[in-house]
């Protein structure tokens, strides 16, 4: 057997170490350290200090943005575990410049810098502008939904949390009761400890409850009607997503088509996004107006978003812009002749994923093509009863089973939403949106985006708005937000998208040695 030198890992070594050499031109620490040190201006932060003629000196944000960014580049967003790197790492050590600063100072600063880090987007956005990163061509608008530092557990409508707080006290009495009953029998130590505990905790969650309850109001949505609040932090929302129902923030961002550069990032603690587009195209403006860009952004640009953003009064304000949008109504693939044998694809589906759908819906149904009848999931006929019908702002055919069919069917649970009391189920077909004007915007855009270029232009939506939320997700690892607040989570998000403009610039803006 050959022989090989004896190697140990865990070994120490004393070594002189010159901490600007660590840094080696052509890496990515050496763009974001150029970046920091020479390109950005960073006086919006020295107005939070004040130890000018007194008071202990203050680490330099030039060494904590260094250390942030180089972390949250390596998916680390841990102030503890960005402290101990730059205590053992020496890269971490050489951007520090061997300053080592206390993890709170890096929690305090990453908290408290909402406007700071705006202002810092704003700028590596100008440099990304200088270096013809930006080109202009297309912007697409899009979210990602992130559970933040908040359980679902502790959501609910002010009512309800009231009820929970009842339910709560109820369960205290009777394990007070119970005590009460056991006094001066030694039989059942061990249930009485673990009993206290419980109590404990119990009675800490009504303390929670209640000075939630005292300090906080009702949360209207924009239905008018109460929307769940959440005591841990009550800016982030229930939200649906693809892992099922979470709490958290939707971190938007509206992207160039050129180099995927993020032109604008928020954070919103909603669920729903239709009411976000306005917002989004107002701040692109706001921040293009703000690193000194002059005449309309949006002047030979081409703005997509996906079906979450459309809606009469979002078109309406994208016309009054003159903006050249692409954003389709929910039926857009339905109409798009290259999903027209969908419908087959969908009869594969097993029947075990048949069983496990809680409710058909009328997508289950099979339409003739005349309209004459339908066929429901269980093969039988349904017929139409109702000539264009109307349904809220909708022209629908309706049809209708017999109770023939219908009564015996063993799919009424999954078709009926009270199987006991409905004879046969009813299903309607929308033709299309009644509208007292016939050129609505939404029927403008159906003209525009359902033509072949249409179609064409709304398809390159994903090729520019998704990259930038896998980089983010996947490779930086920002699977949730650590912080609470929307201030705070909103600075998170935009750390995370300035790093990934940064990594553009290191990757296609020339070279800052």
């Amino acid at each position: 057997m050959p022989k090989f030198k004896p190697t140990s890992y865990p070994q120490g070594i004393f070594s002189p170490i010159f901490l600007c050499q660590q840094i080696q031109k052509g890496t990515f620490e050496y763009t974001l350290k150029i970046l920091i040190d020479e390109a950005l201006d960073l006086s919006a932060f020295y107005s939070r200090y004040r130890n000018e003629e007194t008071g202990a000196s203050a680490y330099d944000p030039r060494v904590l943005l260094k250390i942030i960014f180089l972390a949250y580049s390596r998916g680390v967003t841990s102030s503890r575990v960005i402290a101990e790197f730059c205590q053992y790492n020496t890269l971490f050590m050489a951007m520090s410049a061997n300053s080592r600063p206390h993890y709170t100072t890096i929690a305090r600063f990453v908290s408290g810098s909402h406007e700071e880090i705006k202002d810092l987007f704003l700028q590596v956005l100008l440099v990304c502008l200088n270096r013809d990163l930006i080109g202009r061509e297309m912007f697409a608008i899009d979210g990602c939904k992130l559970p933040s530092n908040a359980s679902k557990e502790w959501s609910g409508t002010i009512k309800e949390l009231r009820k929970k707080k009842e339910k709560l006290q109820i369960a205290i009495e009777r394990i007070v009761d119970k005590h009460t009953q056991q006094d001066g029998s030694k039989s059942n130590t061990f249930c009485q400890e673990s009993d206290e505990k419980y109590l404990k905790s119990l009675r800490r969650d009504v303390a929670k409850i209640s000075i939630f309850l005292e300090s906080n109001e009702e949360k209207i949505g924009l239905s008018g009607k109460p929307v769940k609040s959440n005591i841990t932090d009550n800016e982030s929302a229930k939200m649906h997503t693809s892992k099922g129902v979470t709490q958290g923030y939707v971190g938007v961002a509206a992207v160039d088509s050129k180099y995927q550069v993020i032109i604008n990032a928020e954070a919103f603690g909603q669920g729903y996004e239709q009411d976000l587009l306005r917002p989004t195209v107002e701040d692109i403006r706001a921040n293009f107006t703000a690193i000194g860009y002059q005449g309309d952004i949006f002047s030979g640009v081409r703005l997509t978003a996906d079906n979450g953003y459309h809606s009469e009064d979002n078109l309406s304000f994208i016309y009054a812009e003159n903006i050249d949008a692409y954003i389709p109504d929910n039926k857009f693939r339905s109409r798009d002749p290259r999903f027209a044998n969908r419908d087959h694809h969908k009869d594969k589906v097993s029947n075990k994923k048949t069983s496990q759908k809680k409710k058909f819906t009328p997508d289950d149904f099979h339409f003739a093509k005349d309209l004459s009848h339908c066929i429901c999931p269980a093969g039988q006929r349904l017929y139409r009863n109702g000539n264009n019908a109307k349904i809220k702002h909708y022209r629908a055919y309706k049809f209708k089973g017999t109770k023939a069919s219908c009564g015996p069917c063993t799919m009424r649970g999954q078709c009926l939403r009270k199987p006991a009391v409905t004879e046969a189920r009813q299903v309607s077909y929308l033709l299309g949106k009644i509208s007292n004007n016939s050129s609505s915007y939404t029927e403008k855009m159906k003209a525009k985006i359902d033509t072949e270029l249409g179609r064409a232009i709304y398809g390159m939506r994903l090729a520019v708005g998704e990259p930038p939320f896998g980089n983010i997700r996947s490779n930086l690892r920002l699977d949730r937000f650590s912080l609470r607040g929307k201030e705070k989570v909103n600075s998170q998000w935009n750390l995370f998208c300035i790093v990934h403009n940064i990594k553009k610039l290191h990757n296609y803006g020339g070279s800052f040695a």
